[in-house]
C-alpha cells in the first residue's frame, strides 16, 4: 500500500478528483462550463491535464473531473486561486448539492490494463485513530483481494492546508466486480469495524484508471480518436516535417557525402522526435474540438474538422511547391 505523507515532496505529482451532481436538465450548460474551465485551469503552472467522466449507472447524475498538476503547490495555488473561485460561483445553480473535491499526492501501483473502474473513497478519520484507520485498511485490502476483478488499490494521507481527509483509491476489471465488492457483506462488516475509526466516508465510481496519472491504467478507449482521424492528423504534421528535414538536414548530410541510408536514419529520428515533443502537442491541441470524442458527437463536427486538416495539408503542398518549384 503506497501511503504519501503530509509534507510529500514539493515535486511530486498531485491530482484533485472532483465530483458534481448535475441538476436534471442542465447537463450542456453544465459541460459548456466545465469547457471554460478547463481553459482557465490550463493557464496555471504545472497544470499537466484533465479528464471528465460523466455519470455511470446509478451514480445519480454525479460527473466526475480529475485535474493532474505537476506538484501540490501548483494545483494548491490553482483551488485558492480567484478565477475558480467566480468559476465555482457562477455554477452554483447548475448543480444539487455542493461538489466534493479529494487532493492525491503521488501515485505509484504497478501498471494494469486500460478496461477497469476506480472507486475514490475519501474518509472522515476520527481524530487520533489514525494508526487504528490505517491497519484496518490493511484488513480492507487483503479483503478485497479475495475478490475477483482486484487490481490495486492506493492510499493518501491528508494534505496539510488542502485537504484533511484521508483518500483511498482501488480498481477493478470491471464495473460489475466493483459493485460486488461495493455491496458485499464482507465490506459491510468491514464498515461497521471502521465506524470506530473515521465518523463518515463519501464514494465516488469513475468509469476510467484515470488515464494513467496512477501507473495502474493507461487510459480510457472512448478517449482514443478514430483511427482515420489519427492518420489525417499525423500526416497533417509530418509531411511539412520530412519536408522541411529534407531542404535543411538532408541537403547538409547530402553535401557531407552521408551514406543514404544513414540519412533517411537521421531524419527518422528527428521527424519522429518533432512529432512526439512538438509538432503533435500542437495538433491534438488545435483539434480537440474534432479529435476528442466526448467533443466531437455530430456529423458536422466531424465533417468540419476533416476539411480543415485537408485544407492544412493544400496549404502545405502549395508553399512548398511555391517555394521548392
Amino acid at each position: 500500500m503506497g501511503v504519501h505523507a503530509i509534507g510529500a515532496p514539493a515535486g511530486a505529482g498531485a491530482t484533485v478528483v472532483t465530483s458534481q451532481k448535475v441538476r436534471e436538465g442542465l447537463e450542456d450548460d453544465y459541460q459548456h462550463w466545465q469547457e471554460r474551465t478547463n481553459r482557465a485551469v490550463r493557464a496555471f503552472d504545472g497544470f499537466e491535464g484533465t479528464e471528465m467522466y460523466p455519470p455511470g449507472v446509478g451514480d445519480e447524475r454525479a460527473w466526475v473531473v480529475v485535474f493532474r498538476f505537476s506538484r501540490i503547490d501548483r494545483l494548491a495555488t490553482w483551488l485558492e486561486s480567484s478565477e475558480r473561485r467566480e468559476l465555482l460561483a457562477e455554477a452554483r445553480p447548475l448543480f444539487d448539492e455542493t461538489p466534493t473535491q479529494e487532493v492525491l499526492v503521488g501515485g505509484a501501483p504497478p501498471p494494469g490494463e486500460k478496461e477497469a473502474v476506480t472507486a475514490v473513497v475519501s474518509h472522515h478519520v476520527r481524530p487520533g485513530r489514525e494508526g487504528d484507520f490505517a491497519r484496518w485498511q490493511d484488513k480492507v485490502i487483503k479483503a478485497q483481494g479475495r475478490f475477483p476483478g482486484f487490481m490495486g488499490t492506493e492510499s493518501f494521507k491528508p494534505v496539510e492546508g488542502v485537504q484533511d481527509n484521508w483518500v483511498v483509491v482501488f480498481r477493478f476489471d470491471t464495473r460489475e466486480h466493483l459493485d460486488a465488492w461495493l455491496a458485499s457483506d464482507t465490506r459491510a462488516t468491514l464498515l461497521e469495524e471502521g465506524q470506530h475509526y473515521f465518523s463518515g466516508y463519501d464514494v465516488h465510481k469513475v468509469a476510467s484508471a484515470f488515464s494513467g496519472w496512477f501507473r495502474f491504467g493507461e487510459g480510457v478507449d472512448d478517449a482514443v480518436p478514430p483511427n482515420w482521424k489519427q492518420a489525417m492528423s499525423v500526416v497533417l504534421a509530418l509531411y511539412p516535417t520530412v519536408m522541411v528535414l529534407n531542404l535543411t538536414v538532408g541537403h547538409q548530410m547530402d553535401g557531407l557525402g552521408v551514406p543514404g541510408y544513414v540519412g533517411l536514419f537521421i531524419g527518422n529520428v528527428l521527424s519522429v522526435s518533432i512529432l512526439t515533443w512538438f509538432l503533435m502537442p500542437l495538433v491534438n491541441r488545435a483539434l480537440a474540438f474534432w479529435l476528442v470524442p466526448r467533443r466531437a458527437r455530430t456529423a458536422r463536427v466531424h465533417v468540419t474538422g476533416a476539411v480543415l486538416v485537408m485544407l492544412g495539408w493544400a496549404l502545405c503542398i502549395l508553399v512548398f511547391g511555391l517555394t521548392t518549384g
